[in-house]
């Protein structure tokens, strides 16, 4: 694992710093795009934590994460989408805010086009939500829509780190599964912004489930069970019920210290995700046309250029309705 420095050093979404895109001239964005074309874009949540950890927590999750990597790499970082979709358990919860799927797919649409018009043709989707069955649906709806040349890739952060997420019934350092704004995910808040957690304030409460093990998985998907933790209706308590506090678990076992061997491995692997992209596509060079479209190649020419240098814009192919 490489040396990073767990709790980075604040950070920088209104900094001059040279990680985030809106806070860029669009000179620095020419020059930047000549070194490095690629783009991460965070996607959180505004969503209710309980009372140790802040309503933002999915989104500064993530975005601490690529602020690092960006720094570490020379890519570029987007501010990021606060809010985001949930599964029906957690309509009704004071404070989480709750996007429709297929609002959430079309803004995504909307995001990856015009980073693509601008120039950032590789995009990494980083993701701190659960709302893996949106994201995945709009970066397909992109392809199928605009069929031009790009990278889009998917990348929910605990995926990267699955064996540092574990409970120690899996050889992992926690007590607990991981499922929303416990041991785990506390743990994980305040080794990447432990300015934002109140942990004296943490509570515990007990999960409300259903099923008996081995059918519906937990967050993060360790355990390998056949059911998805949202691939089901009904099976768990509605959290405004059931866990009105915002915890589901024990988030009073939280420590950053069991949280840091994850970040680390996390931002390794996203370090790891941006040079093999940029080592098979540098800045500049794109998926063969011929073999990722089968749009005309004069049309395809026209939108890679773009509309300030003789080409067209990606609008001119569809508008991202």
């Amino acid at each position: 694992m490489s040396e990073w420095t767990i709790p980075p050093k604040g950070g920088h979404m209104d900094l001059p710093t040279g990680v985030y895109f809106q806070n860029m001239t669009n000179k620095e964005v020419e020059e930047r795009l000549k070194k490095n074309d690629l783009i991460i874009i965070p996607v959180g949540s505004t969503e209710n934590h309980g009372p140790q950890a802040p309503y933002g927590e999915d989104t500064f999750l993530v975005t601490r994460l690529a602020e690092q990597a960006a720094l570490r790499t020379g890519c570029t970082v987007a501010q990021p989408i606060w809010y985001g979709s949930h599964p029906y358990q957690h309509l009704g919860m004071p404070g989480t805010i709750v996007i429709p799927e297929e609002t959430l797919a079309a803004y995504l649409r909307a995001i990856f086009a015009g980073f693509w018009n601008t120039g950032f043709r590789k995009m990494i989707i980083l993701n701190g939500h659960g709302q893996d069955y949106v994201i995945p649906l709009a970066i397909h709806q992109f392809g199928k829509k605009y069929q031009v040349p790009g990278v889009i890739v998917y990348l929910h952060w605990w995926n990267a780190c699955r064996d540092q997420i574990k409970d120690k019934s899996l050889g992992g350092p926690f007590e607990t599964p991981f499922i929303h704004a416990d041991e785990c995910e506390t743990s994980f808040s305040m080794a990447l912004f432990p300015e934002l957690c109140k942990q004296e304030h943490a509570v515990d409460t007990e999960p409300t489930g259903f099923m008996p093990p081995g059918h519906i998985d937990k967050s993060g998907e360790v355990y390998g069970y056949p059911i998805k933790w949202y691939n089901h209706y009904g099976l768990v308590g509605m959290e405004c019920i059931c866990t009105p506090e915002g915890v589901i678990g024990r988030s009073t076992l939280a420590d950053p210290a069991k949280a840091k061997p994850g970040v680390g491995v996390t931002l390794d692997y996203i370090v790891e995700l941006h040079d093999a992209i940029m080592t098979r596509f540098p800045a500049g060079v794109l998926p063969p046309v011929d073999k990722v479209t089968q749009r005309r190649a004069e049309e395809i020419d026209e939108v890679v250029k773009g509309p300030t240098n003789g080409g067209r814009h990606i609008y001119t192919i569809a508008y991202p309705c």
